[in-house]
């Protein structure tokens, strides 16, 4: 089994370990593995973390962070947006099932983690995900509709075995971030860097929605009206999170690089598995 083939069936496992009942010997399997696939990437953005004070040195970063993400992706973007057929656009929902399906479910042990100004932040948005209670507007129903009309199966068993290792990382990296990253800042950076992406990130999505005459586009577009609100209670959260506790700014920043990196090599191997049917 070459080097690849392993990266993957360990992230499989990991995936399903995440999703299990965490006994001794599971959480021992866990930590095994995240020691061997993403303790060296953290190692890796730590020793590059900027000098930072504060949480709008941060948010400037982030939105830096996004308008170069936006330009290095912009090919593979573009090609979803304006040339992928249906059939193209629907291997890369596919390859997002597991992320659709399971959607901000891994946030929620990151809260008590939280003093309790940035925990209500962070619950604002938890609600969002969830539709305020109404099952028809929860993200992954939404995410299951489309779905159906593009005639995939809307279980997670389905979709796990040919979900590419770069989409498993990215993933699994947000169940290492809420519940075993040794501080809450690398969850937050993260999250920051995720809400203020989105809009950028699907608005390509939804352009290929539209063009493809796609009806469960509302997944996309819903994302890009509510996460730009997203985004500002994710800097309520670092804000009150520095002023009840203080911040390590270079873990916000740590957390960040780290989910930015998984997302883009997720998304460039997505867009490449579409463009090769």
């Amino acid at each position: 089994m070459s080097a690849t083939d392993t990266t993957h069936v360990s992230l499989q496992r990991l995936f399903e370990l995440n999703r299990s009942v965490p006994s001794a010997a599971r959480y021992r399997e866990i930590e095994a593995i995240e020691a061997q696939w993403l303790e060296p990437i953290v190692a890796e953005e730590e020793a590059h973390a900027p000098r930072l004070s504060s949480v709008r040195e941060m948010a400037k970063l982030i939105e830096e962070a996004i308008a170069d993400d936006d330009r290095a992706g912009r090919a593979a973007a573009d090609f979803l947006a304006n040339e992928a057929t249906r059939d193209q656009f629907r291997a890369v929902v596919a390859e997002y099932a597991l992320d659709g399906l399971t959607e901000a479910q891994n946030f929620f042990p990151a809260i008590p983690r939280l003093p309790i100004r940035a925990q209500m932040a962070v619950m604002r948005v938890l609600i969002d995900e969830f539709g305020c209670g109404n099952l028809q507007r929860a993200h992954s129903e939404l995410y299951m509709d489309l779905l159906r009309e593009l005639d995939l199966p809307t279980d997670i068993a389905s979709h796990l075995p040919s979900v590419s290792a770069e989409t498993l990382a990215f993933v699994n990296s947000f169940y290492w971030l809420a519940s075993r990253a040794p501080d809450v800042e690398y969850f937050l950076g993260a999250l920051a860097y995720l809400e203020a992406y989105i809009p950028t990130g699907f608005s390509y999505f939804d352009a290929a929605c539209r063009r493809l005459g796609i009806e469960h586009g509302l997944y996309y577009s819903e994302h890009i009206h509510i996460d730009d609100f997203h985004k500002q209670e994710l800097q309520i959260a670092m804000r009150e999170h520095d002023r009840a506790q203080g911040c390590d700014f270079a873990k916000l920043w740590v957390g960040m690089t780290l989910l930015r990196r998984l997302l883009g090599a997720s998304f460039e191997v997505a867009t490449d598995k579409a463009r090769a049917l």
